[in-house]
């Protein structure tokens, strides 16, 4: 097993573990839970806006589970090329975190939409994280084969 194996089954083990916490307990604080998002409260006395949330946390749950079965088919039928492209796009894929929605929940812990507070650099380092571990997986990798 490469670097790059290791790297994705430790994505698809603690991924794996928010998309149950989104789809079976979203009012969690773990993880991904959305109950970070004081909001989240908020839209349980508006059941349109209490549906619209729900659907928002059970879609970022499908995409993240999206990505988990197809890093799982790259894991046991991808050749090594396979995984390299698909360590390369999580990387890539990945960043955009950092684009739009990292300055958002930063914004909302700033006035006081976030609880616990501070949730914001705790979330943009566990997805830091993951980007950095993408990286030094990658780098790894091209070491150890050239």
């Amino acid at each position: 097993m490469n670097v790059l194996s290791i790297a994705i089954i430790i994505f698809c083990v603690m991924e794996t573990a928010n998309v149950l916490i989104l789809y079976l307990a979203p009012d969690s604080r773990l993880g991904n839970g959305v109950a970070v998002f004081d909001s989240w409260e908020e839209a349980k006395t508006d059941k349109p806006m209490e549906l619209f949330v729900h659907y928002m946390a059970y879609w970022v749950a499908g995409t993240k589970l999206i990505f988990i079965v197809l890093l799982i088919v790259v894991q046991f039928t991808g050749t090594e090329t396979t995984k390299v492209w698909a360590v390369i796009a999580m990387i890539l894929s990945i960043a955009t975190y950092f684009w739009k929605l990292h300055p958002i929940i930063k914004k909302l812990d700033s006035i006081g939409k976030i609880t616990p507070k501070g949730y914001s650099k705790t979330l943009g380092r566990m997805i830091g994280g993951f980007l950095v571990m993408f990286m030094i997986a990658l780098g790894f990798y091209i070491v150890m084969k050239f």
